[in-house]
């Protein structure tokens, strides 16, 4: 049964205030999966600053021009953008289109990133490719973090604080990432790797 007259409008700004509440959780949610300020989300979307902090607080709706911007940025599509959070299926689906890639400075390295986005802030993991001579350097995380390296395919080399340990194929490197580390691959041929970041593990003395 459908509503009529004022009914019907207080429905419609109902739906659109749920709408505009959980795209800015979610827009807030895929920005600090990526570790990203709102500075460098507005300065990869072309969105101001103030509108994106808006959107996360609720406090404006967005055109859909604003929402492709920001989904573009994201590397996501717009309908993920939009999907509600509270309706989520147990059973996700997502497209090698709609995961995330990082690419290392010198562009030999690319992370899938393939971890659930409600654990980004304590569990990470990735798909790792490197090709022949890629090195993947990267800055500390937070104090406790530990990462666990597993070779698919290839040869790694890892170093930390100065130590270096190699990893091949159906080998694990367990390492404090707390402290700056790089994974080289020091091999002829591409290496492949699955990636753990557990960034609240139990703190290492």
């Amino acid at each position: 049964m459908g509503v009529e007259g004022r009914d019907k409008v207080k429905a419609l700004e109902a739906g659109a205030l749920a709408l505009s509440g959980q795209l800015g959780k979610t827009v807030q949610r895929l920005r600090k999966s990526y570790n990203l300020s709102l500075s460098e989300l507005s300065e990869q979307s072309g969105v101001a600053k103030s509108i994106i902090s808006q959107i996360e607080r609720n406090e404006t709706n967005p055109t859909l021009a604003t929402i492709w911007r920001l989904s573009q940025a994201l590397d996501v599509s717009i309908e993920r953008v939009l999907q509600g959070s509270e309706d989520e299926p147990f059973l996700e689906n997502s497209t090698k289109g709609d995961t995330p890639i990082l690419v290392s400075d010198d562009g030999k390295c690319r992370l899938a990133i393939i971890g659930w986005i409600k654990t980004v802030e304590w569990l990470q993991w990735y798909i790792f490719n490197a090709e022949a001579g890629g090195v993947l350097a990267s800055d500390p995380h937070q104090r406790g973090s530990v990462e666990s390296l597993s070779v698919l395919e290839g040869e790694l080399e890892v170093e930390v604080a100065g130590i270096v340990e190699i990893a091949r194929t159906g080998d694990t490197l367990r390492y404090r990432s707390d402290r700056p580390h790089i994974i080289r691959n020091r091999g002829k041929k591409p290496a492949q790797a699955i990636m753990v970041n557990i960034l609240k593990a139990a703190v290492m003395e």
